[in-house]
């Protein structure tokens, strides 16, 4: 049976130094890269060049709180789709307090029409199932509604783009939620790839997903699991399940990793689950000769 797509997020570090990167993905692979407000505008272009160079499809992260001026970011988006050929971002709040510059919300940066003025065609938007602690719910669920209608008033194909968590059944039913809402986005759920537990423990933390890692340690093998680390199998497979099962009258399309492990590591599990075709080490090959 066929297993659920994948994507994945890197560092722009990692974009423009690692080594490791060519081949690692298959090709066409949907390969987000992070803003944490600490690289300049020519490094995530230089990674997301990078990237689509070894035959990956870039998704630069476009953090709304964390960007200072219209002015830089039109710069940012007139490079990244001049000298990299993005045409894919993925635009969040960015999880400031106060907004580093002219910019509160992600809406406020659509409203801009950038994107599409560079020829920006694909998108995501964050997603939230265990809720966020710098909003309510209500105000998530009026900010989906708002970015639909933002994508049926433009020719921009939007996708929402989940935090990870460890609560499967949570996940499941968060997505279905969301489409009964009437929001018809398709819905990529984000996943932690292989980690040390206390590895998670502290991105979690950081993330605000502590509810869902609470219900991970309480479970009956919490305590081995603890030992051994984190099978994200046992998240993942759930999900598999619900979307093998109901095809298109479910809202979920992928699952989206954060690497915390490392992105070998979790390369490595998604073609050893069938997720990711071992085969495509023959772009390794051809790169590399």
């Amino acid at each position: 049976m066929t297993s659920i797509p994948s994507s994945i997020e890197i560092s722009p570090k990692q974009a423009v130094e690692s080594e490791d990167l060519p081949g690692l993905f298959p090709a066409g692979t949907r390969v987000y890269i992070t803003d944490v407000g600490t690289d300049p505008a020519e490094t995530l272009t230089a990674g997301a060049k990078r990237v689509g160079e070894l035959g990956y499809k870039a998704v630069p992260h476009f953090a709304s709180r964390r960007l200072t001026t219209k002015a830089a970011l039109e710069n940012r988006i007139a490079m990244m789709t001049a000298e990299a050929g993005v045409t894919d971002v993925l635009v969040i709040g960015g999880g400031l307090e106060k907004p580093a510059g002219e910019f509160a919300s992600t809406m406020e940066v659509l409203e801009t029409g950038l994107f599409g003025k560079y020829g920006i065609t694909h998108m995501g938007v964050a997603g939230h199932p265990e809720g966020s602690p710098d909003f309510s719910n209500d105000v998530a669920a009026e900010a989906l509604r708002l970015k639909q209608a933002f994508a049926e008033r433009s020719d921009i194909e939007m996708r929402i783009v989940t935090q990870f968590g460890f609560d499967a059944a949570r996940f499941i039913n968060w997505a279905m939620d969301v489409k009964a809402s009437g929001v018809a986005l398709p819905v990529h759920l984000g996943v932690a790839g292989p980690a040390k537990i206390t590895t998670l423990l502290k991105f979690a933390a950081m993330c605000g997903v502590g509810n869902s890692l609470n219900f991970l340690k309480k479970r009956g093998n919490a305590l081995m699991a603890m030992a051994a680390g984190f099978d994200p199998d046992e998240i993942v497979n759930p999900i598999e399940q619900h979307w093998q099962a109901n095809g298109a009258e479910s809202p979920i399309a992928q699952i989206h990793v954060f690497p915390f492990g490392g992105m070998k590591k979790s390369a490595e599990w998604l073609v050893s689950r069938g997720s990711w075709d071992i085969k495509t080490s023959l772009y390794h090959d051809a790169v590399t000769a």
